[in-house]
């Protein structure tokens, strides 16, 4: 593919070869981890997804490109404080035309997986309807329209777990359960949300997302696994330390893009780093797991 994508030598010839392969978002490096947690994140995960048998697709916009396969020097420079842009699917002609550096989320993620020829997409957890119905994230508008499969650990615990939930199925995307019968909320084990589908292992997945795309069916779908027991918190700590953060960033008048970094920001600190480990855990976890679902994805064909 030329223009404004670049591949990575590798991770053309995994495409070549029909190889498994797993795209990355880069905003959780760039925007919602701090330095020098999210370098040690990017290895684990970039690790973990080897581990699980497929090729690692980090996606940022650097010097005029949408680049699917970063080096490390690269995802260095991406994860410096403040050195790159939140680039969701909507910003990515703007992105592309600065010349800028930009870190993707999971909307500009998915969409540029799919443009590539990947079918998978790994992160830790998408956005969804925050309180109030205010603000909708961009998550569940490109989940709707984008065919793929991505792994989470369901929406991000700052979100409504319930308005989210609705709103998925108002979009027509197919939420599936691994191994659980409640959505995952994310630092949390559940949410009081039950699932109505369900697979057991990364094969099962793999053939939800086979018969999706031998269906035509334009929606991705969002496979949420809930984060490791030992891992997990307390849901009522994280609602009450959510709450005060959300009064804190509107004290602040904290909004738009910079509204959820501030309130991850704002959890970690007010949990003693709790959430960050979990969040740092869970975002391994779902890349092994993405990773073996595209493995057993490419035997399929």
């Amino acid at each position: 593919m030329t223009g404004p994508f670049r591949l990575s030598d590798e991770v053309r010839s995994a495409l070549e070869e029909r190889r498994a392969v797993v795209a990355l978002e880069t905003s959780v490096l760039a925007q919602g981890l701090p330095a020098p947690r999210n370098l040690e994140a990017a290895a684990a995960m970039g690790l973990a997804v080897r581990r699980g048998g497929a090729v690692p697709a980090w996606v940022a916009v650097e010097d005029g490109a949408l680049v699917v396969g970063l080096g490390e020097e690269e995802l260095e420079r991406l994860a410096a404080p403040d050195a790159a842009a939140k680039v969701a699917r909507r910003d990515l002609p703007a992105a592309v035309a600065s010349g800028g550096l930009g870190a993707t989320t999971v909307s500009a993620t998915l969409w540029a997986a799919h443009r590539v020829g990947i079918e998978v997409v790994a992160t830790g957890g998408i956005g969804g309807v925050h309180p109030g119905d205010a603000d909708v994230s961009a998550d569940l508008f490109e989940l709707a329209r984008t065919p793929g499969l991505v792994v989470c650990a369901g929406p991000k615990s700052i979100v409504d777990p319930v308005a989210t939930a609705e709103r998925l199925e108002e979009l027509g995307i197919l939420v599936v359960g691994y191994r659980c019968r409640r959505l995952p909320f994310f630092l949390v084990r559940e949410a009081p949300v039950d699932l109505e589908h369900r697979v057991e292992t990364p094969e099962e997945a793999a053939r939800v997302a086979a018969a999706r795309r031998e269906l035509g069916v334009g929606a991705a779908v969002l496979l949420c696994s809930p984060i490791d027991e030992a891992r997990a918190m307390d849901a009522g700590e994280v609602a009450a330390a959510l709450r005060a953060c959300e009064a804190e960033a509107d004290r602040l008048g904290v909004s738009g893009k910079a509204r959820t970094p501030f309130l991850l920001a704002c959890l970690a600190e007010r949990t003693d780093g709790r959430s960050l480990e979990a969040n740092l855990a869970l975002l391994e976890a779902d890349a092994e797991l993405a990773s073996r679902v595209a493995a057993a994805l490419a035997t399929l064909g």
